[in-house]
């Protein structure tokens, strides 16, 4: 009789672009394979994964929530899937505590551990800021700053003080990052559509977007950051650079540049960090991510491997040694390919390779009728770099209904107006940084 060998127990921590990508390659093998039988296991706080560059668009309003959340059991069917998070690594024992949505406790073992947490917003020790401002990593958020905005114009339009009505038209984001930029773009689109059926002056609500970085989105270069620039101005939206807040209550917010601007409603997109678990493993880190070989590996781990945004991987296509990925989706996307191979090859199956990937540039979703992209080194903008952002969203979806949602979703957006529906489902409380995304005061720089 042949023994029965016993699969290795391989845990995915995250469920993000990295995470996913790596889970779908491994199941692949553990579907086909009786040589080297592997059991996957994905962790993650939600049953899904969150495709994040269209969050904007669900702030905006253009977009519904589940568009954007491609569901784990449809989509990993044979993995055994965990909803909680890890809130410890116990490295020597190669065991993990995770604490389910009830804060129940359950030790997972594994043989192998790919860490892919992702990050979160990164916040500093500004008085206020964890308070009264909101992020845009989840779409607890993305809901929240959407309703708030609506909210916010109906009881403007309803009040008799003045200076009452002109903070609750005002909105500050902080971050003109592509992040923050594609956020006050969309949002702008969606106050747009409620003076036009309200049947009031757009320019009555009003956007200041802060950055202490001297250009907006650097990311792009400085030509189609200059016209990004040019575009945000031209649609009335105040840009401020050099700039960024010193002091935030529920009524005003205090800038560095000595002015105060009266508001209800501020969104924090300035950066990312590491997810705060990578911190707790007490293993070295470079920016606040976790140290990687080029092979994903942890150094003095072989069992442990990690990428994604939480991870610092060697940017080997740079002439600086130093130099790391940046935290975008391609690479994590990519990145999760070469996991799942190492992984793999680490258990005997295959051979393992180093992560390698010229970046292919960057695409902005810039609101009605414009968008900036340069990809492989193409600088586009207008309805060109509309097109290419759009079908590249689309392709990278990696669920069929996902993409027949969101292309139903342009389809209509350029027949029909934006719905202005506020469901008031999320309390500011649920879209604070500590329950959205589990960030505690202690984790800000």
């Amino acid at each position: 009789m042949t023994a029965t060998v016993e699969p290795v127990r391989i845990v995915i921590v995250g469920a993000g672009f990295a995470g996913f990508e790596t889970a779908r390659r491994l199941l692949r093998h553990q579907r086909s394979s009786t040589d080297h039988p592997i059991r996957v296991t994905v962790i993650s706080p939600d049953d899904f994964m969150l495709y994040t560059p269209l969050l904007p668009d669900v702030a905006g309003g253009l977009l519904d929530p589940r568009f954007v959340a491609v569901p784990l059991a449809d989509s990993l069917p044979e993995a055994d899937l965990i909803a909680g998070r890890v809130e410890k690594v116990d490295l020597a024992a190669r065991t993990l505590e995770v604490h389910n949505r009830e804060d129940a406790v359950e030790t997972v073992a594994y043989d192998r551990l790919v860490l892919t947490p992702g990050s979160v917003t990164r916040l500093f020790d500004i008085p206020g800021l964890a308070e009264h401002a909101r992020g845009l990593k989840t779409t607890t958020e993305a809901l929240y700053l959407r309703d708030q905005l609506l909210e916010q114009l109906e009881l403007a339009s309803r009040e008799t003080d003045s200076a009452v009505a002109r903070a609750r038209r005002t909105v500050v984001v902080v971050g003109a990052s592509y992040a923050g930029a594609e956020l006050t773009a969309q949002l702008r689109a969606l106050a747009d559509e409620v003076a036009r059926q309200r049947d009031f002056d757009p320019q009555e609500v009003r956007f200041v977007l802060l950055d202490m970085a001297d250009r907006v989105m650097p990311e792009v270069g400085e030509k189609l950051g200059d016209k990004v620039l040019e575009v945000l101005r031209s649609r009335g939206i105040d840009v401020r650079l050099g700039t960024t807040i010193d002091r935030l209550t529920d009524e005003v917010a205090e800038l560095s540049d000595g002015t105060t601007v009266a508001t209800h409603t501020v969104a924090w997109a300035a950066g990312v960090s590491a997810n705060p678990l990578i911190e707790s493993l007490g293993l070295p880190t470079e920016k606040g991510r976790l140290t990687v070989r080029t092979d994903l590996s942890v150094p003095d781990h072989p069992d442990v491997f990690a990428a994604g945004d939480a991870a610092a991987v060697p940017d080997t296509t740079k002439s600086d040694s130093a130099a790391i990925t940046p935290p975008t989706a391609q690479h994590a996307v990519r990145q999760g390919k070469v996991l799942a191979r190492n992984v793999l090859a680490s258990i005997g199956t295959g051979t393992s390779t180093n992560y390698r990937h010229n970046d292919l540039g960057l695409v902005v979703d810039l609101g009605p009728r414009f968008a900036v992209a340069n990809p492989v080194g193409v600088h586009l903008s207008g309805f060109a770099a509309k097109a290419v952002t759009r079908a590249y969203h689309l392709f990278s979806l990696p669920r069929g209904a996902n993409r027949m949602a969101v292309a139903a979703a342009y389809l209509g957006d350029a027949v029909y107006p934006r719905p202005l529906v506020s469901f008031g489902l999320v309390s500011a409380e649920e879209a604070s940084f500590a329950r959205s995304q589990g960030i505690r005061m202690s984790d800000t720089d």
